[in-house]
């Protein structure tokens, strides 16, 4: 079973690249965020069309979060991170597939830091890390998946002192993920290649793709159960070198059934 990650950095101006990268890799999962259109605008038909039951949570010109499986439906759990009923953005989808819950997460950039921004992304991890409490001895294998916004590590960044004061490498962001991660998650692709030096992120600008100054921010993590069927996971590096990319790369795992 394999499970996919991929900000898409706006659902229409990158459909072409992601029918072509579902086309290619097939993943049986796939989370995708950074919709930035309204859930009436969703291009359901086109993605139906490969083969994939999808929800899917919209709003315009920002965030937007989905699901998509290969060959059968979603079913939906939720459709808002709980915490918060005032926080209307729409930044997290969970639902069974199979015999996995998947949570999809867009976790909130937070620059500039510090300010409201940064306070809110704050706010948010304590949310997850809540719910994440939840999810974690639920019996049911879990992964939660997505754009965390968060750089766990120095080895996880092209030239890390030039991010200590940038909202997903300062000291409270990545306390704040840490102390979800002591709950029992795993990081799967750390997991997997805890020496290599992996990207999931470049930025569009000053040639970052080619000089290869990236960012891992696309996270899977996974509870026990989840982690005892992991058996591969990596980064279609090449998907961010198609013509009009996302500045991310679509991060998997494969799961035994």
């Amino acid at each position: 079973m394999r499970i996919a990650t991929y900000n898409v950095n706006s659902i229409h101006a990158r459909l072409p690249s992601l029918q072509r990268w579902l086309q290619e890799t097939s993943p049986d999962v796939a989370c995708l965020q950074e919709l930035k259109t309204p859930s009436e605008k969703f291009p359901e038909a086109a993605i139906r069309e490969l083969g994939y039951g999808v929800i899917w949570h919209g709003q315009k010109s920002y965030n937007g979060v989905a699901i998509l499986s290969k060959g059968c439906e979603p079913t939906e759990i939720r459709r808002a991170l709980p915490g918060d009923p005032e926080d209307l953005h729409s930044r997290y989808i969970e639902a069974v597939v199979r015999d996995v819950v998947i949570g999809c997460l867009y976790l909130p950039n937070g620059n500039p830091a510090p300010g409201e921004k940064f306070d809110y992304k704050l706010r948010w991890l304590e949310r997850l890390r809540v719910h994440a409490a939840e999810l974690i001895g639920s019996g049911n294998a879990v992964v939660l998946a997505g754009d965390y916004n968060v750089i766990p590590t120095g080895n996880d960044v092209y030239k890390p002192e030039r991010w200590v004061d940038d909202a997903l490498f300062r000291v409270e962001t990545r306390e704040a993920f840490g102390r979800i991660v002591e709950q029992g998650w795993v990081d799967a692709i750390r997991h997997l290649h805890p020496d290599a030096t992996i990207y999931t992120f470049w930025d569009y600008f000053r040639n970052a793709y080619g000089r290869d100054a990236g960012l891992r921010i696309d996270h899977l993590l996974l509870n026990a159960p989840a982690l005892r069927r992991l058996k591969a996971g990596g980064v279609n590096r090449d998907v961010r070198g198609w013509e009009k990319p996302s500045d991310h790369a679509p991060t998997w795992i494969e799961l035994e059934d």
